[in-house]
Parts: C-alpha cells; structure tokens; sequence
C-alpha cells in the first residue's frame, strides 16, 4: 500500500508541475538546452520537497490536542527556534497564523501577513540566530497560550548575543497552534541613555519642532 501511495505522490506532483515545465520540441530533445530544462526542473522539484518537509517538521509537533501543558507552551518555542535553525524564511513564517502580528526586535515596522514576516526574517536569519529563553510565564486559557519574559539570542554570523523581552501569543488555526501575536524588544537598560548629545543633535531638534 505504501508503495502504491508514493507513486501517486510522484505522479501528483509530476502532473502538478506540468504547467511549469517548459515545453519541449521533439526535434529537440537530447540537446544542451533541454538538459538544462530537465535539470532545473529537477531542482525545482528537490526545492519544493525540502520546503514542504521542513515545514511538516516544525509544524506536525504542535497539533491541538485536548489540552496543553506549561510545558507544551514552552516547546512550542522550541519549535519556532528549530525553523530558525533551518535558514528557511518560508519555514519560519509558517509558524505564524494567517493574521499574524510580529513586532520585531531590529525593524520599526509591524508584520501582518505571511509575506511581511517572511521578508522580515529574510534579513534576520543571516545572523543564523539560535534563541535561549533566560525567563518566562506562560499562561493557558481557552483555544490560547501565552509565553513572555526575557530571552537571548546568539548570532551564529558574528558570536554576538542580544538580551531582549518576548511575548508570544499562540492561537488554534487548522488544528495547530500557531503564533498570532509575537513580540520582542531589546532590553531598555541596554540602550545608553547617558551619552552626551552633540551641537549638530541640539539643531536637529529646533528642525524637529520647524517640521
């Protein structure tokens, strides 16, 4: 039977990326261009197969049972950290319901759709960001969890570690828990306040009272 249904998973997919495949003279087949075609459709299919894998992976964990536990709540983090690790945007992205809200660390604007987080995380993850919660509460009510306190991220790029607040705010959506609120700030005492303002700053702002 399993191998029945694997068949006609390739046999669904093929007929899927039909309308992708580039067509094909037959007076031409066997030269370098169609080689390269088939190649390239090769990796379109290797590509789409890694992404839907490790989208299941990261997902499938976090199906909505009858219940969760503090516990649970906290894997689900885990979950989010493990999508980091892939380097995937796509990935990562997945982990957010369909009208998320991230407030992110190191951007100003919000992200409200699949697309904006993606493309928020096409920057951040350069950094290959791996995350370790110092401290945390979570909370637990109906069809919603909750996890915030202060976490750390280490930035596998450059060794750097960054110190932020987090709140996550996780919701049922198609049977699996998905984030619906997510925010984090840099920590407030780590930003130096004290720093002497300099003549040009002091002009800056009477054109901030022009404007």
């Amino acid at each position: 039977i399993m191998k029945i249904s694997s068949t006609a998973i390739a046999l669904s997919f093929a007929y899927g990326a039909s309308a992708f495949a580039p067509s094909v003279n037959p007076s031409r087949i066997g030269s370098p261009s169609t080689a390269a075609s088939s190649t390239e459709l090769d990796l379109f299919f290797m590509n789409t197969l890694k992404h839907k894998r490790a989208v299941s992976k990261v997902n499938k964990p976090a199906r909505v049972k009858d219940s969760i536990s503090e516990q649970e709540v906290r894997g689900l983090f885990e979950l989010w950290n493990s999508a980091l690790a892939t380097g995937d945007s796509r990935v990562v992205a997945s982990r957010y319901s369909k009208n998320p809200v991230l407030l992110p660390t190191v951007k100003d604007d919000p992200r409200t759709d699949y697309d904006s987080v993606k493309d928020y995380f096409d920057t951040f993850l350069l950094k290959k960001p791996q995350g370790t919660i110092l401290d945390g509460k979570v909370h637990i009510g109906d069809g919603w969890a909750t996890d915030m306190g202060i976490y750390e991220f280490t930035m596998g790029a450059t060794g750097d570690k960054v110190k932020a607040r987090y709140t996550y705010n996780y919701v049922q959506e198609d049977g699996v828990w998905k984030i619906q609120h997510h925010h984090s700030s840099v920590m407030p005492e780590a930003v130096d306040m004290g720093k002497p303002i300099t003549p040009d700053e002091v002009r800056g702002l009477f054109h901030l009272w022009n404007d």
